[in-house]
């Protein structure tokens, strides 16, 4: 999208969103690793079959920018921080949210349609129900991946010292309730993958072994 866009609304790693209009928000990539493009078509394909993600105008968008519902309602984890919800709550419904998601018919045989950052702060607690944001990172793949992203953040802060880790280990244990859907294969390629992402800071890298420890347990449970 071209010219000038709203006020800023929120900041992430690598983006920033934009307020457009009531219905609208801009999105743009301020270090051009993805493709907005790709990523729209991927949202617009699972909304077709009816997951819950914003809806998208591709004609509108480009590479680094993509034009999306703008979604009323806090986010998950915002939710958890203002009592709203309860982190058996939280970890169930990611748990759905995955589910639902490797149900979505995938373009290759055999694949899953994999987001590969489900967390608290991408889901947006709507008056219709839970919404997947942030697909920058998506493809088709094993899902066992999918559950192991999850587990994996999730599990970095539960080992860390902020007051969040707590709660997170509640909702990574809600989560993993079931713990069918999660693999070794699956966590030691979530971890690997973390381990090599740019954003992650040094001290983040440093709790992935405890954090592969605890999923891990639960897996032995």
């Amino acid at each position: 999208m071209r010219g000038p866009v709203g006020r800023l609304l929120g900041t992430g790693r690598t983006a920033d969103v934009y307020e457009i209009d009531g219905a609208w928000v801009l999105r743009r990539d301020r270090e051009g690793w993805g493709d907005a493009l790709a990523e729209g078509a991927v949202m617009a394909h699972v909304l077709a079959h009816g997951f819950p993600a914003p809806r998208v105008r591709l004609a509108d968008s480009s590479r680094t920018d993509l034009v999306m519902q703008r979604l009323p309602g806090p986010t998950m984890l915002e939710a958890l921080s203002a009592g709203a919800m309860n982190a058996d709550e939280a970890g169930g419904t990611l748990a759905r949210l995955l589910r639902q998601l490797h149900g979505v018919p995938a373009r290759r045989p055999g694949a899953c349609v994999l987001h590969l950052d489900l967390h608290p702060d991408n889901v947006i607690l709507t008056p219709d129900g839970p919404y997947v944001i942030d697909w920058n990172n998506t493809e088709e793949g094993d899902a066992g991946l999918d559950w192991g992203t999850s587990a994996v953040i999730l599990a970095q802060v539960a080992v860390g010292d902020e007051p969040i880790a707590e709660p997170a280990r509640a909702i990574l244990t809600a989560l993993l309730a079931d713990p069918s859907h999660l693999t070794h294969d699956g966590i030691t390629e979530a971890l690997r993958r973390r381990a090599a992402n740019p954003t992650m800071s040094q001290s983040e890298v440093e709790l992935l072994g405890d954090a592969e420890a605890l999923i891990r347990a639960f897996m032995r449970d």
